[in-house]
């Protein structure tokens, strides 16, 4: 906003968007005077058309305060209504994230940003790409009962997700594959049968998807990613373990989709030689 706007011009503006502000908080003339602390006259003057009245810093202090603004949009010297904490609370949350599968929250960033391209470092294989018995072993210790279940619904959310209009990159570590392929550390003890059917799985999906699946393999010794999805330019999502760390402002989205081309640009094996990469892998499980 302009700072040469003169007295009456501010004061026409500021009147407007008080009015404004109170037809969005539902806030009549009295309630305004009762929060403010003032008689309803005086805010009867600053609404009345004509008066080139503006407020003490403590009074529009007031009013935005009880309007949920800040007075600076009140005093037009900005065009921003929001208060600062509410737009950090509106770039940032943190979201409570279930140990296991695709959840609601999940799948809902998906539908929201279906048709933009799609960004993902999982936190081990992508659950995307995943064969239901490797969900059950991977998940079924920590679902129980509800395993099943919940395995069917994924099922039918991940089959939506790979027909979606959203191109997918994803970036994994080599040290995850080849972990999976010995069944060492987080995947010790998962049966040679399971592991060959998931590599076919993700052979044949990558087969079958490319170019709108697209996988790249990076080596951890020279780059490093923490869990992380980027939805297009509307989100950025950082996984914790237990909850999820989402932001929605423009800079922060740009800086961690940025972080992924780089993960990209440095990667060990690139999208046209994943499918030698998980053969080779194959073989050595047999």
């Amino acid at each position: 906003m302009p700072g040469s706007i003169d007295k009456r011009s501010r004061a026409g503006l500021f009147r407007d968007r008080l009015a404004q502000g109170m037809a969005v908080r539902g806030i009549t003339q009295s309630e305004l005077a009762r929060r403010v602390g003032v008689d309803r006259s005086t805010v009867s003057q600053l609404l009345g058309d004509g008066s080139a009245r503006l407020p003490n810093a403590q009074v529009a202090a007031e009013c935005a305060t009880a309007l949920g603004v800040t007075a600076d949009w009140l005093l037009g010297l900005t065009d921003r209504p929001e208060r600062p904490q509410d737009l950090l609370a509106a770039a940032l949350t943190i979201t409570e994230a279930p140990r296991a599968l695709i959840d609601e929250t999940i799948f809902g960033w998906h539908r929201e940003a279906a048709g933009y391209k799609i960004r993902h470092v999982p936190a081990t294989l992508p659950d995307m790409l995943k064969t239901p018995e490797m969900m059950e072993w991977e998940y079924a210790p920590q679902l129980g009962a509800e395993a099943a279940a919940a395995i069917a619904a994924s099922q039918e959310r991940l089959a939506w997700m790979r027909q979606a209009r959203s191109d997918y990159e994803i970036a994994l570590p080599l040290h995850e594959l080849a972990a999976f392929a010995r069944a060492e550390g987080y995947y010790a003890g998962l049966p040679a049968a399971l592991r060959l059917a998931q590599i076919d799985r993700l052979m044949d999906l990558n087969d079958q998807l490319y170019p709108a699946l697209r996988l790249y393999l990076y080596d951890a010794r020279r780059v490093f990613s923490a869990p992380v999805t980027v939805f297009g330019p509307l989100l950025a999502v950082v996984y914790l373990g237990r909850h999820y760390l989402a932001f929605r402002d423009q800079d922060r989205v740009a800086s961690v989709s940025r972080h992924f081309d780089w993960l990209i640009r440095e990667a060990a094996v690139g999208a046209r030689e994943v499918p030698a990469q998980l053969q080779a892998l194959r073989d050595r499980i047999g």
